[in-house]
This record gives C-alpha cells, sequence and structure tokens, in this order.
C-alpha cells in the first residue's frame, strides 16, 4: 500500500536535523520543479539566504536561530496542502505558499489552527480586511492595488483620460489570474475603456490563438497576470505579432528576467509592476556575499542574486523576521509561538528608517498594519526592461491606487466571506 504524500513529506522532514523546540521553525512552500519553477528558484533561494544571513550573522532572531523547513509543491494546491498538513505541527510560525490557489485552501486551515498566513503581493485580495481575515496579511500590496495603479499609469500615459481606449488582460486562468478581472471591469466604468479578457489556460506553454485575438482586436494596451512559462512565451508571441512592447505591463510576477531574456532585443521596452527595487547595489547584498555566499551556506546555486524573484524572496523574509522581532518585544520572550507571531504581524511597522538599518534603503514602501489593516497602502512602480543592459530599471516612483474603487470592492468582497463562513467582525 502506498504512502500518501503528506505521509512521505512528514517523512523526509523528520530525516532531517529536527529543531530544538526554541528554534524558530518558518516552513517554505517551494516549488524548484515543474513549469513555473523559473519563477519559484530564485523566489526560495532569496527567502531561505535571508534566515540564513541571520543565523550567521546575529546569532538567529532575538537569539534564536531560525529553521526554514522546504516543502516542494510543484505549484500544485493539493501537494501544497499536503506540505501545509505535513510542517503545521513541528512548531510552524507562519506560511508563506507563493501560490494564490494554495493561499485559498489554507486560509480556513490557519484561521482554526491559529498560524498567521502571509501572502504580499498574491492571494486573496479582500484578506486586506483584518476585521475578518485575524490570521492572513497581504501588506504592502495586493492584486487590486497593482490593477488600479496600472491603470494610473494609463491615465498619466494619455493625459488623464482612457476614454474609448481598449486594454486587454492575458490571464492565467486560474484564481491567481482572474484575481484582477473585478477591478478592472469597476476602473472601467469609470473611465470609460473597453476591457477585452484574454484567458490562457495552465501552463501557457501555448498562447498562439490569444495572440491573434490581440492582433486582431488592436488593443492599445496589454496588461498581463501571468506566471511562469506563460510569461516568456507571452512576450515571445507579442514580438512576433510585432506588438508595441512599451504598451504591454506585466503584473510584478510577470517582472522577472527569467520572462524577458529568452525573447532577445524583442523583449526591449517591455514594462511590469514592481512592489521593490531591484538589483544588488543595496548594502544588504554585501553581507548576503560574505555571510551565506562566500561561506557555501546559499539556498541555491548563487546564479539569482539581485535577480527581481530573489529580492521579493528576500523581502518576504525579511518582512517575517521583523514581524517576529515585534512580536518578541510585545510578548517579553525569544521563543514566540505562532499566536504571538500573528501579534507581531498586526503591530508591525516597517519605516525608510529601519529598512535603511536593514540594508535596504528606499527598497520598499514603509508600512503600518493595524488590526484593520492587512493591506497596507498598496502603491507600486513601474519597471521597464533595457534588453541592451541586460536589466530593469524604474521609470516611476511609487503610484498609490485608487482607494475610492477598490476599498468598496474589499469591504463587499469580505463581508461575503464572514456571511459564508459566520465570523464576527473583531477590531470594533
Amino acid at each position: 500500500m502506498k504512502k500518501t504524500l503528506t505521509a512521505l513529506v512528514a517523512a523526509a522532514i523528520a530525516a532531517t536535523a529536527a529543531p530544538a523546540m526554541a528554534d524558530l521553525m518558518i516552513p517554505s512552500l517551494s516549488y524548484r520543479t515543474g513549469p513555473y519553477a523559473p519563477g519559484g528558484i530564485p523566489y526560495a533561494d532569496g527567502f531561505a539566504d535571508y534566515f540564513t544571513l541571520l543565523n550567521e550573522r546575529d546569532g538567529g532572531i532575538g537569539g534564536e536561530k531560525v529553521v526554514v523547513t522546504e516543502c516542494e509543491t510543484a505549484y500544485n494546491t493539493e501537494k501544497g496542502v499536503e506540505c501545509y498538513e505535513a510542517t503545521k505541527g513541528a512548531g510552524a510560525l507562519v506560511y508563506n505558499p507563493l501560490s494564490t490557489g494554495i493561499t485559498y485552501q489554507l486560509i480556513p486551515k490557519v484561521s482554526a489552527d491559529g498560524i498567521p498566513l502571509y501572502t504580499p503581493g498574491y492571494g486573496r485580495t479582500s484578506a486586506a480586511n483584518g476585521k475578518v481575515f485575524e490570521w492572513v496579511f497581504n501588506y504592502p500590496a495586493n492584486y487590486w492595488d497593482a490593477a488600479s495603479v496600472a491603470v494610473k499609469y494609463l491615465l498619466d500615459q494619455n493625459g488623464g483620460s482612457l476614454e474609448g481606449k481598449k486594454i486587454a488582460l492575458v490571464y492565467h486562468n486560474s484564481a491567481y489570474g482572474k484575481e484582477p478581472i473585478r477591478t478592472l471591469t469597476e476602473l472601467s466604468k469609470k473611465h470609460g475603456y473597453t476591457l477585452v479578457e484574454v484567458p490562457v489556460d495552465h501552463p501557457g506553454q501555448e498562447q498562439k490563438s490569444q495572440w491573434l485575438q490581440i492582433r486582431r482586436d488592436k488593443p492599445d494596451y496589454v496588461l498581463m497576470w501571468g506566471w511562469g512559462v506563460m510569461n516568456a512565451v507571452a512576450i515571445q508571441e507579442a514580438v512576433n505579432i510585432n506588438y508595441p512592447m512599451e504598451n504591454f505591463i506585466g503584473v510584478w510576477w510577470s517582472g522577472s528576467e527569467n520572462d524577458v531574456l529568452p525573447a532577445g532585443d524583442g523583449a526591449n521596452g517591455y514594462k511590469s509592476l514592481a512592489m521593490h527595487g531591484t538589483g544588488s547595489e543595496y548594502p544588504v547584498y554585501a553581507e548576503l556575499k560574505q555571510y551565506v555566499h562566500d561561506a557555501g551556506k546559499a539556498a541555491g546555486a548563487g546564479d539569482q542574486v539581485g535577480s527581481v524573484l530573489y529580492s521579493r524572496g528576500m523581502y518576504a523574509a525579511m518582512v517575517i523576521s521583523e514581524a517576529i522581532r515585534k512580536a518578541q518585544e510585545i510578548h517579553g520572550t525569544a521563543a514566540v509561538n505562532a499566536g504571538q507571531v500573528r501579534d507581531g504581524f498586526e503591530q508591525l511597522e516597517v519605516t525608510e528608517a529601519r529598512m535603511v538599518e536593514l540594508g535596504l534603503p528606499n527598497f520598499g514602501q514603509p508600512f503600518a498594519a493595524s488590526c484593520q489593516d492587512h493591506g497596507g497602502p498598496g502603491a507600486a512602480m513601474i519597471q521597464q526592461w533595457d534588453a541592451a543592459a541586460k536589466k530593469w530599471s524604474l521609470v516611476t516612483g511609487f503610484i498609490a491606487p485608487d482607494d475610492e474603487v477598490l476599498t468598496p470592492l474589499v469591504m463587499e468582497d469580505s463581508a461575503a466571506f464572514a456571511a459564508e463562513n459566520k465570523i464576527t467582525e473583531r477590531c470594533n
């Protein structure tokens, strides 16, 4: 009789050096295999390397070593849930699954088990409402913020009016890809543009018909909510039909080096949203080199350092570590549990001064969480690909989302979730 995946994962974890009970255990639901590995590998590397830096340089967080336990999900929702079930009993403090599908399945589980879920820039957008989603945090920005920022950028590029324009959304035909549709639809009513929906089925390697549709419809702009191999294929198909790259804008999960390099010079001018800076000029990278990479303790091959998604994994680890520090401060103990870490997430404030101390000046937007606000300010920047230099350059500062449109949507969706799950609002 075959073992279940849960039993196999649990056995694999047990076979590794088990952390002492006082260690800070943080699972990494990673994916280093399959069509989404180009995004999963650098993110997982940056996530693990930052915690290694804290262990090697500082002796951990508050004197407690961090143990990062990786569990391969292959970006598969069922495997992600299996990984959660296999790791939660080892003292897991927080989950960051890097998958909207897995996130949707874990929200009721973490709420019942009392473990925080941190989903920066992905997951369920309405989890920004802390009154309903006590255990979920998605600051500093979410999908609806991203859609709004893209539209505000296009408004700025068109003298403040998108009346009569046509915007196509090329999206991964999943919970993830469908997230911005509601926001873009509401914004189309406000700004007078026509939204054309162009779904792409998993994993996204075949998009000929979608780009023939785009060539026929001639949208003024194309937005993309893609991931993994889908992104590179879409950019190449856009090159093939001579779609102007400067009018093609991806969400922050469609704006990594892996997405544009395969198209060579044809990708020049492509744009994407950015929730943080990129490149390896930040002081923290010198410390990562000294304490992690040169010491032979890096999680991966070392070829992703400074890339967009390596930086994003590092950023997520930084926020988690700061939430743990806050929890230690609030509760007066270094050996915090998951419930105490939740308190740290809810009372966390990351200022620019603190980012400077962490070696990340002007890297991300400052934010402060509260009982009501688990979503952060939601601003984002626009970056553009320079194919000759093989680098991203920021072409805007942080652009604030349209909260006049977004806040009612968040309240409506979270209220429906609360009613369906018989949740009483908190923070009142």
